[in-house]
């Protein structure tokens, strides 16, 4: 008898992963019986974005055409870029209607070009390609499982997302899987792989192994900005998080090191904006509240979980760095939907009154000469979102229609007297410029060019 009760812990235990197992079996199995997986289909312009395999190691380029310049620093370039598992995006059909995924979703897969001389000249040049995936904890699961296995829950019938969410939600404990396919950023001499709805993973840079979550992620409660931003002059890092619920959005900032967070914020906005980028500069935090939302009031009524309100309205936000959500200055600016921030610093109000007079940005002001009064954002902005308007049908892609077509936008932001003043930077072209290339890196605080993608 009293060997018994020494047992019955342990086999109380037992009884409760048994249970835990069995409802986890009876779960997928309803989900191999109820959902099935089919391929979904890209369009013609989304085939770039096809699945590629890994390569397993580093392999030799050669150079067919051309030269490296001879003072281009050896190193390393990477990319980040959605790599579907299991040969593409897949989308459900089941008793609950049809889910689906958007274009931009997919595993993330890094590759990465290494750059080395050969000898102590810098004549001769020797470079690797190497592609590997992000190996995420959900990831892994699938990977293990050697079939697609999270239900997608962006797009489709309502049923259909509910049913999706809640089986992802008591089958893996999350709605939906953590991809970290967006972008690569360095802190504190460590790389780290992101995307929006999940925390870092960092990287080795040599191999592209996955080396785990960033270790701060237990003091976040919430996920990562796509787009952290290093401030100047200080060297620390400063990211934004979003949740579906209140608070909606929250700042951190990271102390030079990586080892702590040495301030944090409440937004305190009113909805869930689709917060992927921000902005700094010298003193501000610069924040885009536009009506690309996620919301679950609208999910739970019927409706799509992400909806972009045309009528909707739009704000820009300047915030001292160490600020709160009382210290934040609002500029209402014409409704738009932007992504991504190619330049942003603070300039002199005499700089504007210039601008207006000859109806263009003079590049060759001497910007150090006014009082910083005023803040300038350089973005591609556009009237529709390009993330849901590939699930449009018969929608018109010229240009008066304006679904798929972003500009070289500029708002100017005056601190003292609350006024905007925006314009566009390029003249009416045929070419799309949808995303950007952040030169915000090269650490400059007034930048005079950019490098769009068309």
């Amino acid at each position: 008898m009293l060997r018994a009760f020494e047992l019955a812990p342990a086999m109380r235990i037992d009884i409760s992963k048994t249970i835990k197992n069995t409802t986890a079996n009876l779960l997928d199995a309803f989900v191999d019986s109820a959902f099935e997986f089919v391929n979904q289909p890209l369009l013609p312009s989304q085939r770039n974005f096809a699945p590629v395999d890994e390569l397993g190691g580093p392999v030799a380029i050669a150079i067919i055409q051309g030269s490296i310049p001879d003072n281009l620093p050896e190193g390393v370039y990477i990319r980040n870029g959605a790599n579907p598992l299991f040969e593409g995006l897949k989308s459900t059909k089941s008793v609950f209607g049809k889910s689906s995924r958007i274009w931009v979703e997919g595993e993330g897969m890094l590759h990465a070009l290494y750059f080395s001389k050969d000898d102590d000249h810098g004549i001769n040049w020797t470079v690797h390609y190497n592609n590997r995936y992000v190996e995420t904890e959900t990831f892994n699961q699938e990977k293990q499982r050697n079939k697609p296995y999270f239900l997608p829950i962006t797009g489709g019938d309502f049923p259909a997302l509910l049913s999706a969410s809640l089986l992802n939600l008591l089958r893996f404990g999350k709605v939906d899987k953590y991809m970290s396919n967006t972008n690569v950023f360095e802190h504190s001499g460590k790389v780290y792989a992101i995307t929006k709805n999940h925390v870092p993973q960092e990287i080795d840079i040599s191999t592209l192994e996955t080396l785990g979550n960033w270790d701060l992620s237990t003091a976040w409660n919430r996920c990562f900005t796509s787009h952290p931003k290093r401030a100047p002059g200080t060297g620390e890092l400063v990211i934004t998080g979003m949740k579906a619920i209140k608070p909606y959005i929250e700042l951190g900032v990271i102390s030079a090191d990586g080892k702590k967070f040495v301030h944090r914020a409440d937004l305190k906005l009113g909805r869930c904006t689709f917060f992927h980028d921000f902005r700094v500069t010298k003193r501000y935090n610069v924040f885009l509240d536009f009506p690309l939302t996620i919301d679950i009031t609208s999910f739970v009524s019927g409706g799509g979980l992400m909806k972009y309100d045309k009528e909707g309205y739009a704000t820009m936000g300047v915030m001292p760095r160490y600020g709160d959500a009382d210290s934040i200055t609002w500029f209402k600016v014409d409704t738009n939907c932007t992504f991504h921030i190619f330049n942003c610093f603070e300039d002199g109000d005499e700089e504007n009154e210039t601008a207006k007079r000859h109806d263009r940005i003079d590049f060759n002001a001497n910007l150090n000469t006014y009082e910083n009064e005023q803040v300038v954002v350089w973005r591609c902005r556009a009237l529709e979102s390009v993330v849901l308007c590939p699930r449009k049908k018969n929608f018109d892609t010229s240009i008066k229609d304006g679904l798929l077509y972003d500009r070289p936008h500029e708002w100017r932001l005056n601190m003292r007297t609350g006024e905007v003043w925006e314009a566009n930077l390029t003249a009416d072209t045929e070419f799309s410029v949808v995303f950007r290339i952040d030169l915000g890196t090269l650490k400059l605080l007034t930048l005079r060019q950019a490098a769009p993608q068309v």
